[in-house]
């Protein structure tokens, strides 16, 4: 079975609920080069300056050749850094190369602490940055390699450093135990703030991803309020055309009175200009206006009227509702948008359904579960991970022609025949009536998603490999919690 494409009724929720399992992929961004160059220019500096205080000012004597052959390993690594940044494009922030440059940082910071007295140099501190750097922009794994380099570090120092620099003549030795309570301040210091660092900027993506998502919620609302507006001029601008093909139908089928084949052909006419009258009426009227729209009724009848208005053609189309042993169907609110959204699955359905169309519901305990399945191709593979943006489609364009084409012809045939006055002729092949397709904007899968999960549901579409014969193609199941959509006794 193919793997299903779930879209959840809480999109901002499901994004904070994944974060916690694929916090290593997102947490790989890193500083960018630039960052790094800029943070390693500042510790060269205070590096250096340090060095000629110590020296310069308070006279104290340092390992004056190794310390400057340290902190000018510092600016060669950066002079290359700076140099690779100009030679190259603008580059995305990379967390591997964020983590060497930060352990170099930390190699050269130890060694620096270990020719100047290991442990009992106050700088000793300044360890903790580059862990604290890693953990707020790096992956555990890095962070963790970073933390135990530190920690490795901080044990070596204790056992092996130059004594520390003091006035001429003096040589100051602090006990071990105090250079062990140094050691351990250090750890839980590193411990400590790299674990605070970690939590700040996972809530800190947390909200950032949380934004990203609304944003993309708000995006796809404004987008069907934009087709709703379309949708309303549509039905203004098309009910003229309407009445016109209405009157000139009824004319052809009075015309006809002879000719069943081209009266029949009248009345489907008038049938489908009815049909598509009565939809724009609803597309221009208000929620307020029509009562019926909050009505509780029986599952099974909300799905006998989601089909009912796709019958009579080519298609068999199956209702079923399964409930729990001896449990009646709930009766369920009748919501607009359910109605329309199960409407127009239950018409894709039947654009690339062979024979049958089946749409079952099953209640247990907490959930109300309808599914749209057909015995047609599944969704093409190419079409499944994008399915549900606007203006993405793969519908079928031959069986609106051919219905078009045979519904045409046999028309002009018949009306050909009338005007020659061959009242003795065979009566005409009537062509076994075709569903109509709509041709695919790609828009009515997307403003049924986004009206399903308005209503509370939860929308996943896959392959019906598991379902019956012979529904074997595609499958879109809508799950809704039952008081979501199911009508309690207070409300009745």
């Amino acid at each position: 079975m193919e793997a299903d494409v779930s879209t959840q009724q809480d999109p901002v929720a499901e994004g904070l609920r994944g974060l916690g399992r694929h916090d290593l992929a997102r947490r790989g961004r890193g500083l960018s080069l630039r960052t790094l160059i800029i943070l390693r220019w500042m510790a060269v500096a205070g590096q250096s300056a340090t060095i000629i205080v110590a020296t310069g000012i308070l006279h104290f004597d340092l390992p004056l050749l190794a310390c400057t052959a340290v902190i000018a390993a510092g600016a060669a690594f950066n002079l290359l850094a700076a140099a690779r940044l100009k030679a190259s494009e603008p580059q995305p922030a990379d967390g591997l190369g964020t983590a060497l440059h930060l352990g170099f940082d930390i190699l050269q910071l130890s060694l620096l602490l270990g020719l100047t007295g290991g442990l009992q140099n106050p700088f000793c501190l300044l360890l903790v940055a580059p862990v604290t750097v890693a953990a707020a922009s790096l992956p555990a794994r890095q962070a963790l390699v970073l933390g135990g380099m530190v920690l490795l570090a901080a044990a070596a120092l204790f056992h092996w450093s130059m004594p520390l620099p003091w006035a001429a003549g003096t040589e100051l030795n602090l006990p071990p135990l105090y250079r062990f309570g140094i050691g351990l301040a250090l750890a839980t210091g590193v411990i400590f703030t790299a674990t605070y660092a970690w939590r700040v900027a996972t809530d800190a993506e947390k909200l950032e991803l949380a934004l990203a998502t609304t944003q993309d919620v708000l995006q796809r609302e404004q987008r069907l309020a934009a087709l709703g507006g379309l949708a309303a001029a549509a039905a203004h601008e098309l009910g003229t055309p309407l009445a016109t093909i209405q009157v000139v139908a009824k004319e052809m089928q009075r015309a006809a009175a002879g000719d069943a084949a081209l009266a029949e052909d009248a009345a489907l006419i008038l049938q489908q200009a009815e049909r598509c009258r009565d939809i724009l009426k609803r597309l221009s009227q208000r929620p307020e206006d029509d009562g019926a729209l909050t009505t509780a009724v029986e599952l099974r009848a909300l799905l006998e009227e989601v089909v009912e208005p796709h019958r009579g053609f080519d298609l068999d189309f199956q209702v079923a509702v399964r409930t729990r042993s001896g449990e009646r169907p709930p009766q369920v609110r009748r919501l607009p948008e359910v109605v329309h959204g199960l409407s127009s699955l239950v018409e894709n359905a039947a654009d690339f359904a062979a024979a049958a169309v089946r749409i079952e519901a099953v209640v247990d305990a907490g959930w109300i579960e309808i599914s749209v399945l057909d015995d047609g191709p599944g969704f093409a593979s190419d079409i499944l991970p994008r399915l549900g943006e606007p203006y993405v489609t793969s519908r079928p364009q031959g069986k609106a022609r051919r219905a078009l084409a045979a519904q045409i012809t046999a028309a002009a045939g018949a009306a050909a025949s009338a005007r020659r006055g061959r009242k003795d002729r065979a009566p005409a092949a009537v062509p076994t009536p075709v569903a109509p397709s709509q041709g695919g904007m790609g828009l009515g899968f997307f403003i049924a998603r986004t009206l399903l999960e308005r209503s509370g549901g939860q929308v996943s579409v896959g392959s019906a490999e598991a379902a019956p014969e012979p529904m074997k193609g595609a499958r879109v199941t809508v799950r809704w919690s039952r008081p979501a959509l199911e009508v309690s006794h207070r409300d009745v």
